[in-house]
């Protein structure tokens, strides 16, 4: 059947899909959360989760960096990844060869049609549904009673934030936070001065893609003294697949913790 993928780009792919790979760790828990567990063949060595299934499965690199050669000897007849996680030229060498659907997300409306569009090529409609509407009841019942500045970090040396245009920022927003480098670049580069200059009352350290730890938030203590600096877990935020269904109550707790500190 001929689909069209979010990037606008047509793509057929067989009526049902029996040997899937995988180039994203949040659409690879997908799959296996809509029982698709016996078709996923290949998926990259940073798909951790669920971690007692996809410890057997082939490995075919990381996001970036494709191991062609273990990906043909897969005979995938559907690879699916993303526009931003993965790269342009090792897509268009797979789209050469196999059908390839692509994903485009930055909110929560566009991970939902992730959700359907997959469920759709892969004919898991039900199960699909039932995710939807849990994810969705969750946000929905998420209500932030206030708007704090924050700034979120996912690298260090150099520190690395998010800007508006990503769904990181999106999360943030849904959890009340006034994202203070909304209006930098997607992931800007950000140094110590503009981060005083910027005054956030909450520091969030993500856990991916830099594992930062509690030995960081001294460093950014020092640099914002009066700020609130939290270790967060970086796939809540940032993973735009079934793990959503955990992230409005991890994010609750998180603002609840919040508050309590600004008190």
């Amino acid at each position: 059947m001929l689909v069209t993928d979010q990037m606008g780009y047509p793509v057929e792919i067989p009526e049902q899909p029996r040997r899937i790979v995988s180039l994203v760790p949040s659409q690879t828990e997908l799959l296996f959360d809509l029982g698709l567990d016996d078709l996923v063949v290949g998926i990259t060595k940073f798909c951790n989760h669920p971690a007692e299934k996809v410890s057997s499965k082939t490995k075919i690199g990381g996001t970036k960096n494709f191991h062609f050669d273990q990906i043909d000897a897969l005979h995938p007849d559907l690879i699916i990844g993303n526009k931003e996680e993965n790269y342009q030229e090792g897509i268009l060498q797979l789209k050469a060869k196999y059908p390839v659907w692509m994903s485009d997300i930055t909110n929560l409306a566009e991970a939902m049609e992730m959700v359907r569009q997959i469920s759709l090529i892969t004919n898991k409609i039900e199960p699909a549904q039932q995710l939807i509407q849990k994810i969705l009841n969750s946000f929905q019942n998420l209500k932030p009673t206030r708007k704090i500045p924050a700034a979120y970090f996912i690298w260090r040396q150099p520190y690395l934030s998010v800007g508006q245009d990503t769904f990181i920022h999106q999360m943030l927003k849904s959890c009340g936070f006034v994202n203070v480098f909304a209006n930098f670049s997607r992931y800007p580069e950000i140094t110590a001065t503009q981060l005083q200059a910027a005054q956030p009352k909450v520091i969030l350290l993500s856990s991916e893609p830099y594992p930062f730890r509690e030995k960081h938030v001294q460093e950014f203590q020092a640099l914002c003294p009066s700020a609130i600096i939290k270790l967060v877990d970086g796939e809540m935020f940032s993973w735009y697949g079934s793990r959503l269904q955990y992230s409005a109550a991890y994010f609750e707790k998180l603002m609840a913790e919040v508050a309590v500190e600004l008190s």
